[in-house]
């Protein structure tokens, strides 16, 4: 517990540390913004120390944005609850500056990089921080009666897409509020579900979750991973089906591993080696290998399949085609679309030398997506020659051979199965997923159209099944599942999930708006049909992405859903550096071009007011990830154009990204910051380095502790930098989330908490009331 100041000395403690502040972060601002002594010494500017030494006596109280005249839901200045800025927490900073490239740049905050599971002096900052939001989210009008209401959205069953293996159906359920879905398995289509997995028995609060699983052939066994705490380290464990005993083995240090069951007797994965200490849990991680583990017996045991010592940086990956004849091995290094492909006849087994692996794509040049294999006959997707990817067939036997199946098209081809003797091919249409079901030599069977908007995907299964099972959702549907028969093409009902309120009461469009260059964007604007009707603005929450090659489709979320019953409206940009539309859109937003990703977030937002979508004053923006470090730049690029944000688990340092966990794997998007070209790109976007003075909106920072793909350090940094910068009055707050990751395997409660507590935030800045 932290003892309350006297008032006088806490002004004056308040407007010190405000000073030194603005002389710390002098080296962040833009350059041009910053001058170097005689002395080496980093100057202030001028202008900045005189903004922050101009605070009031006492505290402002900042009154928050009240919507345009006609918005729905605003609320009247003299109506509305107004909370007082809060008081920061002391953040100490340091004299570290570096020289790059002829250029000197300040770290002050370098130390908050530590691990809060190491360093004593991060973890009190954290609590510190976490106190102060967590007392100023508490008060905001609305939070409590937001998170009831986000409860019950998420208060329906859920079930995943069914894997059959042998006679067995394996399925994941939840009744709704459970923290964890747990894994089900029933004896034919029509039989009784019998659960075989609990997650929620494992941890306290659900804060281990069941990520992937995987049935061996006949049914006998399930390889599944754990994730603790959210983080992207796995360890794997079996169970078998019929009795439901898990065996002893836990094989650890997996990491984004595929499991390929060769017959009933074991499984290829991968790991890399465990780390000496702690400390490697957010250092980089090399060697990543493909190991062959066989059930029943220790990891120790486990045999080495496929390493590249020579190129400790390749990480590997292991599949195995439905009929278990190939092991196929997907090599690369980097996110860009690009893989080494190697084989593994596994009739042979592993001889005396150990597993015979061969050589069918050597060079990481295009992209190789494994469909499956019958036989001699291997089916990939392709963006060799065919920069939407295509479907190829390539032959093993006497006389290899490589043919195109299915040619590229104007959309981008995503994915695709054989199932019985089709192929289900996944197509980027307009930004979301389609379906198209064709013969093995790629003539049309049918398509699967479904008259909204929204997208279809899953289709799993395997040579010779008889059925395929596929989801389709919306922003105003949630998943529901449906089974193919492939035979005659009948679709009917699996699982449909009963509502709570009815989707025709929403609509959903899709326009197109210009960027600053000229380049038509598209954008999905989702609203309450009785707003469009009367032409009203309303708050608007706009969220982006673009980068990794990544495309966001429509899709469902509860806590979206509170945001959109309290009379808000969301818009969802499918800017360039995503994955909506094919290599030409991908490659248009990363490296030296990230900046039209910037531009095409911004001119969406100018979009959405001046199509009288959302009132100026009203706009939120919200990110994570790379989307999280997209909403940081565009916030030091038009501080004036939004009214809050949440940055979310964003890489805010981009000089340093990639010396943490698997950050160099993101230099073939950002760029490397030891080449000088790239380096000056980043230097000119990175949102740590480019806080500057002015009135910025109201912002909440959101990570993980133990988030170790972003690691949590670049939102602490951001946030000491935000809190010392004259950047005005509106509050800058870090929550960081106890026993959590980047995002996946997060419990039910934990989404609950966090989305009240953001959506709040953001209502509260924009005008929207939650009442």
């Amino acid at each position: 517990m932290m003892m309350r100041e006297g008032s006088i000395w806490k002004r004056a403690k308040s407007h010190a540390r405000m000073l030194l502040a603005a002389m710390a972060v002098c080296a962040l601002l833009p350059q041009g913004a910053t001058a170097r002594g005689d002395d080496g010494e980093v100057e202030v500017a001028a202008a900045a120390v005189a903004a922050s030494a101009s605070s009031a006596d006492l505290p402002r109280l900042v009154l928050p944005p009240v919507a345009a005249a006609g918005a729905v839901n605003a609320v009247s200045a003299t109506s509305r609850l107004v909370l007082p800025t809060p008081a920061y927490p002391f953040t100490r900073s340091e004299q570290v500056v570096e020289q790059a490239f002829g250029q000197r740049v300040a770290d002050p905050y370098r130390w908050l990089e530590g691990d809060v599971r190491r360093s004593d002096e991060v973890a009190r900052w954290v609590a510190n921080q976490n106190a102060v939001s967590g007392a100023y989210l508490a008060q905001l009008p609305g939070r409590d009666a937001l998170s009831a209401r986000i409860r019950r959205l998420f208060d329906y069953e859920r079930f995943s897409l069914p894997r059959k293996a042998g006679r067995s159906y394996f399925y994941l359920y939840n009744s709704g509020l459970q923290n964890q879905s747990a894994l089900y398995v029933r004896d034919g289509l029509d039989g009784a579900g019998r659960m075989l997995l609990d997650p929620d028995s494992w941890a306290e609060g659900g804060t281990v979750a069941l990520d992937g699983w995987v049935p061996s052939p006949r049914g006998r066994y399930l390889a599944y991973t754990q994730q603790a705490a959210g983080s992207d380290w796995r360890t794997i464990r079996v169970v078998e089906v019929g009795s439901g005993r898990v065996l002893d083995e836990r094989l650890r240090w997996a990491n984004d591993t595929l499991i390929g069951w060769v017959g009933e007797e074991g499984f290829l994965y991968s790991r890399y080696p465990a780390p000496a200490d702690d400390a490697g849990l957010q250092a980089p991680a090399f060697d990543k290998a493909v190991w062959f583990h066989r059930v029943g017996t220790p990891q120790s045991q486990d045999q080495l399949v496929y390493a590249t010592p020579d190129h400790r940086d390749w990480a590997h990956k292991a599949a195995v085609t439905s009929d278990g004849r190939w092991a196929v091995i997907l090599t690369e290094d980097s996110t860009l679309p690009r893989r080494a492909v190697h084989l593994i006849d596994l009739r042979r087994g592993a001889g005396r030398d150990g597993w015979r692996v061969l050589p069918l794509v050597a060079e990481l040049a295009d992209d190789w997506k494994l469909v499956d294999g019958i036989g001699d006959r291997l089916w990939f997707i392709t963006n060799q020659g065919a920069p939407n990817y295509r479907l190829v067939q390539v032959d093993l036997g006497p006389d290899p051979s490589i043919k195109v199946v299915i040619p590229e098209r104007t959309q981008a081809l995503e994915g695709g199965r054989i199932v019985g003797d089709r192929l289900v091919l996944s197509y980027l249409r307009d930004g979301a997923a389609v379906a198209v079901v064709t013969d093995l030599k790629g003539r049309p069977a049918r398509s699967i159209t479904i008259n909204s908007i929204g997208s279809a995907s899953g289709f799993g299964g395997k040579p010779g099944d008889p059925e395929s099972f596929y989801q389709f959702s919306s922003f105003n549907q949630p998943p529901a599942v449906f089974r193919m028969d492939m035979r005659t093409g009948e679709t009917t009902p699996f699982a449909q999930p009963k509502l709570g309120f009815d989707p025709q009461d929403y609509l959903i469009e899709q326009r197109t708006y210009p960027s600053k260059d000229g380049t038509q964007v598209p954008i999905y604007i989702v609203r309450k049909r009785s707003l469009a009707r009367a032409g009203m603005a309303a708050p608007t929450l706009l969220y982006g992405y673009g980068g990794f090659d990544v495309a966001l489709t429509p899709a469902y979320s509860p806590v979206r859903m509170a945001w959109l019953e309290a009379g808000g409206a969301f818009a969802l940009a499918n800017i360039r550096g995503g994955g909506e539309f094919g290599r030409a859109w991908y490659d248009a937003g990363r490296l030296d071009k990230k900046q039209n990703s910037f531009d095409d977030f911004i001119a969406a937002g100018e979009f959405l007011i001046r199509e009288g979508i959302t009132p100026k004053g009203g706009l939120a923006i919200q990110g994570g990830s790379n989307g999280g470090m997209m909403v940081g730049a565009v916030i030091n690029q038009r501080p004036d154009l939004f009214a809050a944000a949440n940055p979310d688990v964003g890489v805010m340092d981009m000089l340093r990204f990639d010396r943490f966990t698997q950050g160099r794997f993101w230099t073939q998007d950002y760029g490397n910051p030891a080449h000088e070209a790239d380096w000056k790109v980043l230097r000119a976007y990175s949102p740590y380095h480019n806080i500057h003075a002015g009135l910025y909106p109201a912002i909440l920072v959101t990570t993980a502790d133990t988030d170790d793909r972003v690691v949590p350090g670049h939102s602490f940094k951001y946030v000491a930098a935000l809190q010392a910068a004259p950047v005005g009055e509106r509050p800058h707050l870090l929550r960081v989330e106890q026993d959590a990751g980047h995002g996946s395997g997060k419990p039910v409660d934990k989404v609950i908490a966090g989305g009240a507590d953001v959506l709040a935030f953001l209502a509260y800045w924009t005008g929207l009331d939650l009442r």
